[in-house]
């Protein structure tokens, strides 16, 4: 099941991706040669108009080929003649696609959520010792944790544990005022449970709330910019050494959790809506990462793009499209090289495994 998921996941975020670069073309009058579902030789084609339409043997990627897209050309409708705003606008259409799909799977899997956790404090416990009247109080909603705004009740959590520490900023809403708490002491106690193991506990609970067909849908919203925030969290703790290359995941790694999150579900229905929800954070990660400055993504076609568009303003000449060309093939080269490297290390970890 859950291979078949990935497959079909790919091939719908692939597909999604590239027809948004289609739509947006086809819509700005940029001529599109070839629209093609995967890659390597054609196993259908058909030539409609000026658009050549293709599936591929390869059952991997895709593309929206577009007049004068990396080179220069004569044609009024190649993609470097039209208008930057177009441009622009055809460069982020992916991404955008993507991101829908993401937010759309996320509704699917909250549609038949009837109840959830608020980061809304309900109790405290008996020691517990972050309530009083310089600290938290019953009612509290928790606005924000170091700077970071809490969407659901699990980034509470998650953000105190990133940071590490005892002492945290707080950011709270007590009868509609917002109350913020600066270095507030977040202490927590060692409590014996009954099968004698020991666990740390903040020691406050969170209200149960009830969603209607509307908070459904908003608490979707929330969680997809919950997934968003994610890709920041994930390059900081790249950069910072938090991370490391064997916490990224490729194709092969993402079907391994895919298959690990299936055998722990209880029923079918938890596996599909585990799935679903796992496609969509995937999905909305890609819409993110697929935006970065990067060359070879969209983000870095972006940045070549309002470069150009700034230098050619000044110097009244054309960039000649060539160079960043030649600057998206290399990162193309490179990309693929990491991509390679995870892959390899994925394989390794699943056979080790």
């Amino acid at each position: 099941m859950s291979v078949l998921f990935a497959i079909l996941l790919f091939s719908i975020l692939i597909f999604v991706h590239e027809l948004g670069h289609f739509a947006a073309a086809k819509l700005s009058g940029v001529q599109v040669n070839e629209f093609s579902m995967f890659m390597g030789p054609a196993l259908w084609k058909k030539q409609v108009g000026q658009t050549l339409y293709s599936i591929r043997l390869i059952p991997i990627g895709g593309y929206c080929a577009m007049e004068g897209e990396d080179t220069d050309s004569d044609n009024p409708r190649a993609f470097g003649n039209a208008a930057w705003w177009k441009r622009l606008i055809i460069l982020v259409s992916g991404a955008a696609m993507n991101f829908l799909v993401g937010v759309l799977l996320m509704v699917l899997v909250y549609l038949p959520v009837n109840q959830v956790v608020t980061p809304v404090i309900s109790s405290f416990t008996e020691f517990c010792t972050l309530d009083g009247a310089d600290g938290l109080q019953v009612g509290d909603r928790i606005l924000e944790v170091d700077g970071e705004k809490i969407y659901v009740q699990s980034d509470f959590g998650t953000i105190l544990s990133l940071n590490g520490g005892d002492v945290h900023d707080l950011v709270v809403e007590r009868d509609g005022e917002r109350v913020v708490l600066d270095d507030f002491l977040m202490e927590k106690h060692e409590i014996t449970q009954e099968d004698g193991t020991t666990v740390m506990l903040y020691g406050m609970n969170f209200s149960v709330e009830t969603l209607t067909a509307f908070q459904k849908i908003q608490y979707a919203w929330n969680q997809s910019l919950d997934s968003v925030r994610w890709v920041r969290l994930s390059l900081q703790m790249l950069f910072t050494g938090q991370a490391g290359l064997s916490d990224l995941s490729g194709p092969v790694g993402i079907v391994h959790q895919m298959s690990a999150v299936t055998e722990a579900s209880a029923s079918w229905t938890d596996a599909l809506l585990n799935l679903l929800y796992l496609g969509a954070f995937i999905a909305i990660n890609l819409a993110v990462v697929n935006l970065l400055p990067i060359p070879a993504l969209d983000g870095g076609r972006v940045v070549g793009l309002l470069v150009t568009t700034a230098v050619e303003a000044v110097t009244r000449k054309k960039v000649d499209p060539k160079y960043e060309g030649y600057l998206h093939g290399a990162g193309m080269v490179l990309l693929l090289g990491l991509m390679a490297v995870v892959m390899f290390k994925d394989i390794f970890v699943l056979f080790k495994g």
